[in-house]
C-alpha cells in the first residue's frame, strides 16, 4: 500500500509541471531561509553558555541613579572583586576585568612590533573562566606582576611557537615588559569576551591610582558562586561590603554572565530585552515565511482538487476509509517537503558565505544528529502543515456524488482559499512596511547631529619609548601632535585619554558642588582632554568658553555637557568651582550635550577634564577630499618617529557606526527576507491565477463571443485578487504600526512612523499584484474564444 502511495505522489507531481515546480520553488525558498535563520538563533543562543562554571558565573551590574532614572551599567569599583572575594563566604572566585583605554596595546618582542587586544585581571581568571590553558599552571600564571598569559595565536607571531614563547619577555606600551607564563588556545568565535593577552590586574591600578578611589568605576567585575550559594542572598550581602565603603554607592546586583549577551538592555534599573529581541524577531520570521510558502501548497493542491474527484469517488467505492486518503494525501505534501528540503540544504549551502558575510558569522551546516532532527522536524511539520487542509477536503468528497458528476464546488473552498491568500499578502505588507521603518531609522541615526562633528576625523594611539620617564612621553607625544598638525591635509589635531570618543567610558561620582545633596547620586562618564579638542571634534560651547593655552593652566579647569548641568542644578556655572577626585576644577564652559553612546540611550552628564599630560590617544581632521595622501603622510611620519612599529588607525565615523552593527544588518536582512515573502507569495498568486483562468476559459470564451473586450476580461479575472489585496493592506497597516513602533522604543531617539511609509508599502503590493496575475489574466484574455468552445 505504502508503495502504491509512493507511486500515485510521484505521477502526480510530473502529471502537473507547472504547478510542482511552483510548489516545489516556493517551498524549498521558505525552507532555506528557515533553515538559514536557524543556524543564526542556535549560534546566538549558544554564545558565552560554553563556560563550565557557566550555571554559578555571574556579572556585577550597577544602577546608577541621574537625571533620566536609573542607568545600569557593568562598569564597577575595582577593589570590589577583592572585596567579595574576602568578605562573602559564597563568592568561590572573583575577578576584575579592564580593557585598555586606548584601544589595543604596543607589544614588542626583539625587532617584532604588533599591536593586540589585552585585558588587565586577577590571578582568578583562569579559574572562573573555560579559557583552554595550553602552558602554565592556571592558579600561578598571573600571580605576581610579572606574568602574562598570551594566546596560541599571539606566541607564533611573535616567537615562531608556544614553545618558543614561555619565559620570554614581551614589552608593552614599549619600555614596561612582562614574562609569558602561560599560553592560551584562543577565545572562541561565540565568546562575547575576545582578546590577546592577560597582564596581572595590579599594573593597572599602579598606572591610575585614581582607581583604588571607590567612588571611581572602570572594570567589569565577574564572580562564581558556591555550589547552591543564593544570587538574591548574595546581592544583599554585597550592599553591605559596598555600602560599608561608600555611603553613596550605587545599587549593585548580579546576573548570569551567559544571559549578558543577549539580555544587554535595561530600562530604569529593570532587564527590558537586547539582542534576545531580534533572536524573537527572527524566529517569527521564520515561522511566517515558511507559513507563507506552506499557504502556497495548500491553495494550489485544493485548487487542483477537481481533477482528483473522480480518483476519490473511485476509492472510496471500493472500500478506501477516510482516514487511509487523508495519510496518503498527507504523504503526497510530506514527499513534496522532503523534496524542498534537499533543495534547500542546497540553496542554504550555496548561499552560506553570503549570509555569513551580513550577519558577520562564521556559520556552517554540521550535519550532526541535533541538526538533522531539526531538519526532520522542519520537513515534517512543513509536510503535514502544508498538506493538512487539502488532506482533509479531498479526502470529505461524497463518492456518489463526485461519480454522478454533481458535486458542486462549495463555497467554504473559495473563501478559506481567499483567506490564506489574504494571510500571505498581510504578513507581506506587515513585512514591507517594517522593512522600511529599519531603512528610515538607520539614515536617521548616520544623519541626525550627533552634538559633534565626526566625518573625516580619524584616531590613533602613539607608542611609549620612554622607558617608564612619564616627563620623556609627555614632551616625545606633545612634539608628536605639533607635527602632525603641520602635515598638509591635516586641518587640526589634539588628544584624548581614551580611544574613541564615541565608547563605554568609566564613570565616577566622585564631583561635588556648592548645593550637592545626600540624594544627588549623579554618575559622570568622563575623559582627559589636551586643548583643541572640542575644536578638533566641531563640539558646540554653549555657555561661557573652551579650553585655551593663553588663558588656562593644565589640569585645573573642566567642562561639562548641558546634561550634566542641569542635572547637578547650576545656574549660571561659569567660573564656579566643583571638586573631582579631591581636586578643585573651575568650570569654564558648558558644551551643547553630544552622542558619546548610541541612540538608544539618552544622553548621560558628561564632564571633559583638562589633562593634557594624561592623555595618550590622537584625533586628527583632515580636509575633505584629500584622505588618501593625508593618510599617507601620516603614515611615513608614523614610522620615522616610532621606527619599527604599525600605523593603525580608525575613522571616528565608523566606529559610530559600529555601534548600530546589529541595526544595520536588521535592515539588509529584513530588505532580503521581505523580497523573499514577496516572491514567495507572488508564487501562489501566479499559481491561483493560472488555475482560475484555466477554470473560466469556456466563460471567457463566450464572453468574448458576446462581445466583451480584452480589458474587461482582464479586469474581470483580476478584480476578486485586488480587492482581497485590498483588505490585506488595510488589515496590515496597524498591525505592522503596532510592530514598528515597539522596535523604535528601544532608541531612546527615532523617526516618527509617517503615513508615507504606509502609501508606499500598499502601493508597491498592488503593483507587484497586478503585474503577477496580470501576466495570466491578459494571456487568458486574448486566447482564441474558437479554441475553448470547440468542444460544446
Amino acid at each position: 500500500m505504502l508503495r502504491s502511495y509512493f507511486k500515485i505522489a510521484w505521477r502526480n507531481l510530473l502529471k502537473d509541471r507547472q504547478f510542482t515546480f511552483l510548489n516545489l520553488i516556493g517551498l524549498s525558498t521558505g525552507l532555506a531561509c528557515t533553515l538559514l535563520i536557524y543556524l543564526w538563533v542556535q549560534d546566538e543562543l549558544q554564545f558565552d553558555r560554553f563556560h563550565e562554571k557557566n550555571d554559578r558565573l555571574f556579572q556585577v551590574m550597577a544602577n546608577v541613579k541621574n537625571s533620566s532614572g536609573i542607568q545600569t551599567i557593568p562598569q564597577t569599583p575595582s577593589l570590589l572583586s577583592e572585596a567579595l572575594a574576602k568578605e562573602i563566604p559564597e563568592v568561590e572566585y572573583a575577578a576584575a576585568v579592564q580593557n585598555s583605554f586606548s584601544g589595543k596595546f604596543s607589544l614588542t618582542a626583539g625587532e617584532k612590533h604588533i599591536k593586540a587586544v589585552g585585558l588587565y585581571t586577577v590571578k582568578d581568571f583562569f579559574n572562573m573562566f573555560s579559557w583552554q590553558l595550553l602552558t602554565g599552571d592556571k592558579k600561578n600564571v598571573l600571580a605576581d606582576k610579572t606574568g602574562m598569559v598570551i594566546s596560541k595565536d599571539l606566541a607564533i607571531r611573535l616567537f615562531g611557537s608556544p614553545e618558543n614563547a614561555m619565559g620570554k619577555r614581551i614589552e608593552w606600551q614599549s619600555g614596561k615588559g612582562n614574562l609569558v607564563t602561560g599560553i592560551f588556545a584562543g577565545t572562541p568565535v561565540n565568546s562575547s569576551m575576545q582578546f590577546d593577552f592577560v597582564l596581572p590586574f595590579d599594573l593597572f591600578l599602579d598606572a591610575n591610582p585614581y582607581e583604588k578611589d571607590w567612588n571611581n568605576s572602570d572594570p567589569n567585575t565577574y564572580v562564581v558562586l558556591r555550589k547552591g550559594a543564593s544570587a538574591e542572598e548574595f546581592n544583599r550581602k554585597m550592599e553591605g561590603v559596598v555600602k560599608s565603603r561608600n555611603p553613596q554607592s550605587a545599587m549593585l546586583f548580579v546576573r548570569p554572565y551567559a544571559s549578558g549577551y543577549l539580555h544587554d538592555k535595561f530600562e530604569n534599573g529593570k532587564e527590558a530585552g537586547g539582542r534576545i529581541e531580534y533572536v524573537r524577531l527572527f524566529s517569527i520570521i521564520a515561522l511566517f515565511i515558511l507559513v507563507i510558502a506552506c499557504i502556497n501548497f495548500m491553495n494550489l493542491a485544493t485548487a487542483k482538487a477537481s481533477k482528483r474527484m473522480k480518483e476519490v469517488g473511485i476509492k472510496k467505492v471500493v472500500g478506501a476509509s477516510r482516514q487511509s486518503l487523508i495519510w496518503q494525501y498527507l504523504g503526497e505534501s510530506t514527499l513534496m517537503a522532503l523534496l524542498s528540503v534537499i533543495l534547500a540544504l542546497a540553496l542554504v549551502y550555496f548561499f552560506l558565505p553570503a549570509f555569513n558575510e551580513l550577519t558577520g558569522k562564521a556559520l556552517s551546516v554540521n550535519l550532526d544528529l541535533k541538526f538533522i532532527v531539526a531538519v526532520l522536524a522542519i520537513t515534517l511539520f512543513t509536510g503535514f502543515l502544508a498538506g493538512s487542509y487539502p488532506a482533509l477536503y479531498l479526502s470529505g468528497f461524497n463518492p456518489l456524488a463526485v461519480l454522478k458528476g454533481k458535486l458542486q464546488h462549495a463555497a467554504g473552498e473559495l473563501w478559506i482559499r481567499k483567506g490564506l491568500v489574504f494571510i500571505q499578502f498581510t504578513l507581506a505588507v506587515v513585512f514591507i512596511v517594517s522593512a522600511l521603518v529599519v531603512y528610515k531609522q538607520i539614515i536617521y541615526i548616520q544623519t541626525k547631529n550627533q552634538g559633534f562633528n565626526k566625518d573625516n576625523v580619524i584616531s590613533f594611539s602613539t607608542e611609549d619609548l620612554s622607558n617608564n620617564d612619564q616627563n620623556l612621553f609627555i614632551s616625545s607625544f606633545r612634539t608628536f601632535v605639533s607635527e602632525v598638525k603641520k602635515i598638509p591635509g591635516v586641518v587640526n589635531a589634539s588628544s584624548m585619554d581614551h580611544g574613541s570618543i564615541v565608547s563605554d567610558f568609566g564613570s565616577t561620582g566622585d564631583i561635588h558642588w556648592d548645593g550637592k545633596t545626600a540624594d544627588d547620586k549623579i554618575s559622570f562618564g568622563n575623559i582627559g582632554v589636551d586643548y583643541g579638542l572640542i575644536e578638533t571634534l566641531g563640539m558646540q560651547i554653549s555657555s561661557g568658553r573652551s579650553f585655551s593655552r593663553s588663558k588656562s593652566s593644565d589640569s585645573s579647569e573642566i567642562i561639562f555637557n548641558e546634561t550634566a548641568i542641569k542635572a547637578m542644578g547650576l545656574k549660571d556655572p561659569i567660573g564656579k568651582t566643583v571638586k573631582m577626585w579631591g581636586k578643585d576644577r573651575k568650570i569654564v564652559g558648558v558644551v551643547t550635550d553630544f552622542h558619546f553612546e548610541s541612540m538608544h540611550e539618552n544622553v548621560k552628564p558628561f564632564a571633559l577634564r583638562l589633562e593634557p599630560s594624561y592623555t595618550d590617544h590622537i584625533m586628527a581632521k583632515i580636509k575633505v577630499g584629500s584622505e588618501a595622501a593625508v593618510l599617507e603622510q601620516i603614515q611615513k611620519f608614523y614610522q620615522k618617529y616610532y621606527p619599527g612599529f604599525s600605523f593603525e588607525y580608525n575613522f571616528l565615523d565608523q566606529d559610530y557606526q559600529a555601534q548600530y552593527l546589529p541595526e544595520h544588518r536588521i535592515a539588509v536582512l529584513s530588505k532580503y527576507f521581505t523580497g523573499l515573502t514577496i516572491l514567495i507569495s507572488c508564487l501562489g498568486l501566479f499559481g491561483l491565477a493560472a488555475f482560475t483562468a484555466e477554470r473560466r476559459l469556456k466563460e471567457i470564451g463566450i464572453r468574448k463571443v458576446l462581445g466583451a473586450s480584452v480589458g474587461s476580461v482582464v479586469v474581470l479575472l483580476s478584480a476578486d485578487f485586488l480587492k482581497l489585496i485590498l483588505i490585506a493592506v488595510l488589515i496590515a497597516f496597524p498591525l505592522s504600526w503596532w510592530a514598528t513602533n515597539q522596535w523604535l522604543k528601544g532608541f531612546a531617539y527615532h523617526i516618527r512612523v509617517s503615513i508615507t511609509i504606509f502609501l508606499i508599502a500598499g502601493l508597491s503590493t498592488f503593483i507587484v499584484t497586478i503585474l503577477t496575475i496580470g501576466f495570466q489574466a491578459i494571456r487568458a484574455a486574448i486566447a482564441n474564444p474558437m479554441k475553448s468552445l470547440r468542444s460544446e
